[in-house]
């Protein structure tokens, strides 16, 4: 049996400084935007003696306290992402449609299960994060529970526009704050949908928090202590004086190096009023006694009136989406000389070209001088 590990150069505990005799399985899933403080609570908790399964992601100048990740998780995560043509930061309700028919795959599902159980005999108490989790959450929780372990679920809440300002600062995004915000929107939604279904009192709960990345910063200990008591995890339950000294070094309060308000994104009016909406409505989960079915009628509203949004906004972008096609394809011309250019008529979908007016059809083929005889 091996410990729990290092985390930012910060050595682990051994996993005999705690009897782990008669602990019940858990999996403890982070889940949340990323550079939204997932990082940061996952290696406090691998710092409390819960295991996050190796090989790590490396630290990086983005992260360089570490990440938490378990490199396993990323790469599936990645190859499902691509599979079902969806983004890691994807702005589009319908997305999770596709996702989620990965997540139904009985392969995929066994394929979870027998890592998890792999890991299980390093330690009875797991914790698994990742910003793609939250695309797969159901599939994770069906694979833990076939283990005998109980799934829990931990959220980070960290002000919008801090998010997508880290994300501009340290990713090189180039989608723009409105599509970042919009995307934020999407995951924060749908992921306080997902793990609903782990309250207490439900077939499968084991119980879910929603975690202030504020409230980390300024006081780790009340904070985490209340989650391990929260979701009865035994690792942070009896965390001892060391190891929170321990953690002590590894929290470093300039870890929120992004501050920004929703004033400074400009966004488009009706998205800047969604999301404050629904920031201040996820931050009532945060408080004791805050996750209430009138909470999750509230949010339920906010996740409808965004897909909403987003319909009409897509609704009438069609002529940017074709825009941004032919520009493309001018480009790949471009790049492959005379012999090797595409037809423009290979890129452009036959049922988006069916909804240009023939009058701009026959503009676009002058301009690229590619005029029909009978024109």
């Amino acid at each position: 049996m091996t410990g729990a590990g290092a985390v930012g150069g910060v050595p682990g505990r051994a996993p005999d400084e705690m009897n782990t005799d008669g602990v019940p399985r858990k999996v403890l899933f982070v889940a949340g935007a990323g550079r939204s403080g997932t990082s940061t609570l996952a290696g406090i908790l691998s710092l409390l003696g819960m295991h996050v399964p190796k090989p790590e992601v490396q630290a990086d100048a983005s992260n360089p306290k570490g990440f938490g990740e378990p490199a396993w998780a990323v790469e599936v995560h990645d190859q499902w992402l691509r599979e079902a043509g969806v983004q890691v930061s994807d702005s589009r309700p319908s997305a999770w449609f596709e996702t989620g028919r990965i997540a139904s795959r009985e392969p995929a599902r066994i394929r979870v299960s027998d890592w998890l159980e792999g890991h299980f005999a390093e330690h009875p108490e797991l914790v698994v994060k990742d910003p793609r989790l939250s695309w797969f959450l159901g599939l994770w929780r069906v694979a833990a529970i076939r283990t005998g372990a109980t799934p829990v679920f931990a959220t980070m809440l960290r002000p919008p526009a801090e998010v997508v300002g880290s994300k501009q600062k340290y990713y090189a995004n180039k989608l723009g704050s409105a599509h970042l915000a919009a995307s934020w929107l999407n995951m924060l939604l749908h992921t306080e949908k997902a793990t609903r279904e782990s309250l207490s009192g439900s077939t499968v709960g084991g119980g879910r928090a929603f975690v202030r990345y504020e409230d980390l910063l300024s006081d780790w200990v009340r904070t985490t202590m209340a989650l391990g008591h929260k979701l009865d995890v035994q690792s942070v339950i009896h965390t001892r004086s060391d190891q929170i000294r321990e953690v002590h070094r590894f929290i470093d309060p300039s870890l929120r190096r992004v501050s920004l308000t929703l004033d400074d994104l400009s966004l488009p009016p009706r998205l800047h009023e969604l999301v404050s909406e629904t920031w201040a409505e996820l931050n009532k989960l945060a408080d004791e006694g805050g996750d209430t079915p009138q909470a999750h009628a509230t949010l339920d509203q906010l996740r409808e009136a965004y897909t909403a949004l987003y319909e009409e906004s897509e609704a009438i972008s069609k002529s940017s989406v074709v825009a941004a096609r032919i520009d493309q394809a001018r480009q790949d011309a471009e790049a492959a000389g005379p012999a090797g250019r595409p037809a423009l008529t290979d890129l452009v979908p036959h049922e988006v070209r069916a909804k240009i007016p023939p009058s701009v059809r026959r503009g676009v083929r002058k301009a690229l001088g590619r005029e029909r005889a009978s024109e």
